[in-house]
């Protein structure tokens, strides 16, 4: 019996189209709270939360923006079925957990934010690490060109 090449292309999966089109959707996402968030006014919040956007870093702004922005292109790199999703992705992902050290990291932020909204960042990670794991394991498959 022939062992077969773990590296051989195979066929594209039903599932995968459904699968990329979601990642380009939660990377929107990602882009829109990204906005919201760099065009809000602090003065209409209430204050524990303007406490918690004064005390926020400027590098983690820019964290997010590489995570949102890079990531969307990663994401419309994966559903044109480009490898360039991969690195993309991996960009991404390494910005969100660079902007998420923030929490702890950054004595001043740490002290305004509850520990159970950290609940949020934890899940926008694994979802994260998801479509970067999906877009590693298309190209291992070999549906990335």
């Amino acid at each position: 019996m022939q062992e077969r090449d773990p590296y051989a292309p195979q066929p594209l999966a039903r599932w995968f189209m459904p699968a990329a089109i979601a990642s380009l959707l939660w990377m929107l996402l990602g882009c829109a709270m990204y906005l919201i968030e760099v065009s809000l006014d602090p003065a209409t919040l209430p204050l524990d939360q303007q406490a918690i956007v004064a005390a926020m870093p400027k590098w983690m702004y820019a964290a997010f923006a590489i995570a949102v922005w890079v990531g969307l292109a990663g994401a419309v790199m994966l559903v044109l079925r480009r490898k360039l999703a991969v690195p993309l992705l991996g960009i991404s992902l390494l910005a969100m957990l660079v902007q998420n050290s923030a929490y702890f990291v950054d004595r001043r932020l740490a002290e305004v934010v509850p520990s159970d909204s950290l609940l949020l960042p934890i899940i926008v990670l694994a979802i994260t690490w998801t479509v970067f794991w999906f877009a590693w394991h298309s190209l291992r498959r070999g549906w990335l060109k």
